[in-house]
C-alpha cells in the first residue's frame, strides 16, 4: 500500500493500523477517481474503525475473476458479527489488473481477515488494494461499485 499504514507507530504504540496518510492524500487525487471508486472511497464510515461500514475486519467470502469474454469482477465479502450488520460487494468494470495473494500458499487459500484497503487513481481508472491478515488483493479497472447488503446474524451483538 502506498499511504496506508499497516504498521504505523503512534504516540509509542508500534504496529497499530492507520490510514492518516492516505485520508490526508485523498482530498488531492479524489477528483481523479472514476465516481463510484470515489464515491467508495470518500465515504466517511470507511476508515472509521468503530463504523459498521468500515472494511476492517470483513472476510473475504466469493471472488469472480476476470476473463477475456468477461472483463468485470466481483468480490464479496462476509460480514464480522461483532461488528457489521452487513456484507460488502465490490463489482469491478473492466478489469486491467487482477492479483491475489497468498504467502505460502496457493491462491486459492483464504486471504485471511481484511486488515484495510486503499483507492486510487490509476491511468486505466482506479486501483483497489486490500490487505488481508496474511494476503492481498490488487484491482486496476476502469470502476469499481461498493454496495452493502443487509444480512441476518445469529452471532451479532444486540443493544
Amino acid at each position: 500500500m502506498d499511504y496506508v499504514d499497516l504498521d504505523a507507530r503512534i504516540n509509542g504504540l508500534t504496529g497499530v493500523i492507520s490510514p492518516a496518510r492516505y485520508l490526508e492524500h485523498l482530498p488531492q487525487v479524489m477528483d481523479d477517481l472514476p465516481c463510484g471508486a470515489r464515491a467508495f472511497a470518500t465515504d466517511p464510515d470507511h476508515y472509521s474503525f468503530s463504523s459498521k461500514r468500515c472494511t476492517k475486519d470483513l472476510k473475504l467470502r466469493q471472488l469472480s475473476l476476470p476473463s477475456a469474454e468477461e472483463p468485470d469482477a466481483e468480490a464479496h465479502f462476509r460480514h464480522n458479527c461483532w461488528k457489521h450488520d452487513e456484507d460488502l460487494t465490490i463489482r469491478y468494470t473492466d478489469v486491467t489488473d487482477f492479483r491475489i495473494g497468498i504467502p505460502h500458499g496457493p491462491a486459492s487459500e483464504d486471504p485471511g481477515t481484511v486488515i484495510l484497503d486503499e483507492i486510487l487513481p490509476h491511468e486505466d481508472g482506479c486501483s483497489h488494494e486490500v490487505a488481508f491478515r496474511p494476503g492481498t488483493l490488487y484491482v486496476v479497472c476502469r470502476d469499481l461499485t461498493a454496495t452493502w447488503v443487509e444480512t441476518d446474524c445469529p452471532d451479532a451483538q444486540r443493544g
